[in-house]
């Protein structure tokens, strides 16, 4: 049995969930150029199609967008470039010239397939009006004809030579699923870059250095593999880029002085999904789950040495579709027992299964995260078990149809809160009412009690 929780998606503006987030002017421009000059997204699209795509360059690398025929901007990139970290100036130049627009081309006579650039049809009417002008001037004839056919020649193949040279430094992702997972990593290290902007704090650029070399080797993953099978390494740098965002986000807080203090007060604009200066009233956008009911009244807990059985472990995940025109599936529910099935890794499964069911409440949710704060923010996993490699397991006999799962798909913010620890807090920008709002163990607590109504009316038809 597998269910998807049906939430529409977040409203917040975050730093790449649209073109050209910061310079609204730039898109509309790219968009009337993409129209007079290229093939744009359509009803009449082909796979053949090969679409115009808006550059967007970034410090780190590039995004490519594509213009539907409509003229509204994609929420997903077509591709996203990711240059090397330790690029120097020579190498940054690839960075421009892997996103120059593309080269016009002639088609031949129709007989001759193929087409020429036009560049290169420009430098052989040039080459061969120089020629002519150079022979009437006493020039042999054996110097001036080879240096004329070889000018045409490397204005049409050098560019295809540039490219290769320049993409050795580049990592490239095409891809929904792909695309989706770099869009989220680029957002996070944006605000990391924009964190340490006017700061001489080593920490935050000690931040923004990590998050920068995960995001270039999310991209490698990305490209040796797909989104199912590198799950558990790319979850592992979501982990991180998110970790590294919270922190950096506290450090800014903790940090005195007017211009912080400034910022806190008029934001000027967004800073990408984890801002500093939270507000010290949140509220919440469409996006969020139903937070009625949130707050879960405090019970008893039982002893550590009390097992219970009868709790859910809850885990994000890579996104995925179950199927063509379905919700995508980003967040799972099993039982505490399917960590003890025969394809999860043991004996991980069995010790994570024992700290999982010891001192809880019967039906409780337990996050992922929440034992990774139990264990003394992760530093205690080893000793426990592969996390990753179990919950990959998990994943894989939930969708073989194994065991029976309650699928979710989480808004940004709740998947959010519940990959954070209990008493973390997760920051966001709300351009609509220009404030910063910040999600914190009540809004979590809410989520999980939103997830457990829905567990609830399941579990009533059926066994989990």
């Amino acid at each position: 049995m597998t269910d998807t929780l049906r939430t529409p998606p977040p409203t917040a503006a975050a730093q790449h969930r649209r073109p050209f987030t910061l310079d609204p002017g730039r898109w509309e421009t790219e968009r009337s150029r993409a129209l007079r000059t290229g093939h744009v997204r359509d009803h009449t699209c082909t796979a053949e199609c090969e679409p115009v795509l808006v550059y967007e360059r970034t410090p780190w690398g590039w995004l490519a967008w594509t213009v539907p025929g409509d003229g509204t901007p994609h929420d997903q990139p077509h591709q996203i470039g990711v240059l090397t970290p330790a690029a120097t100036p020579t190498q940054r130049l690839s960075l421009r010239w892997l996103t120059r627009r593309p080269a016009r081309r002639i088609a031949l006579a129709p007989t001759i397939p193929g087409s020429l650039r036009l560049s290169a049809a420009a430098v052989a009417l040039i080459s061969l009006l120089a020629g002519l002008f150079a022979m009437t001037h006493g020039v042999p004839v054996d110097v001036m004809l080879p240096a004329s056919v070889l000018a045409p020649l490397l204005a049409e193949h050098l560019p295809g030579r540039l490219d290769a040279r320049a993409r050795e430094h580049v990592r490239s992702v095409e891809g929904d699923g792909a695309c989706r997972y770099l869009q989220r990593l680029a957002s996070l290290h944006t605000y990391l870059v924009q964190a340490t902007a006017g700061s001489d704090r080593y920490e935050l650029h000690r931040s923004a250095e990590i998050g920068r070399h995960t995001l270039w080797d999310a991209a490698g993953l990305l490209q040796t593999q797909d989104t199912r099978s590198a799950s558990a390494d790319l979850i592992a740098r979501e982990r991180l880029m998110v970790q590294l965002a919270g922190q950096a986000a506290q450090i800014l807080e903790r940090t005195p002085g007017p211009a912080n203090a400034d910022q806190a007060r008029k934001p000027e604009q967004p800073l990408g999904p984890y801002p500093p200066g939270p507000r010290s009233a949140p509220h919440h956008t469409p996006g969020m789950l139903s937070l009625k009911g949130a707050l879960l009244m405090p019970q008893p807990q039982p002893g550590l040495d009390v097992r219970t059985a009868d709790v859910y472990l809850l885990f994000a995940h890579e996104p995925y579709y179950p199927g063509p025109g379905t919700q995508e599936i980003n967040t799972t529910v099993v039982t505490a027992d399917t960590l003890l099935h025969p394809q999860v890794q043991q004996p991980d499964g069995a010790r994570i299964h024992d700290l999982l069911t010891r001192g809880r409440q019967p039906g409780e949710i337990i996050p992922l995260a929440t034992l990774t704060h139990e264990l003394n923010g992760g530093a205690d996993w080893p000793t426990v078990g592969d996390w990753e490699s179990v919950t990959t397991d998990l994943l894989q006999i939930v969708r073989e149809g194994e065991c029976n799962a309650l699928s979710l798909g989480l808004p940004e913010i709740a998947r959010a809160l519940i990959c954070t620890g209990p008493r973390s807090h997760v920051r966001t920008y709300d351009a609509a009412t220009d404030q910063f709002i910040a999600y914190g163990p009540t809004e979590r607590a809410a989520v999980l009690a939103e997830v457990d109504k829905f567990l609830a009316c399941i579990v009533a038809e059926q066994d989990v």
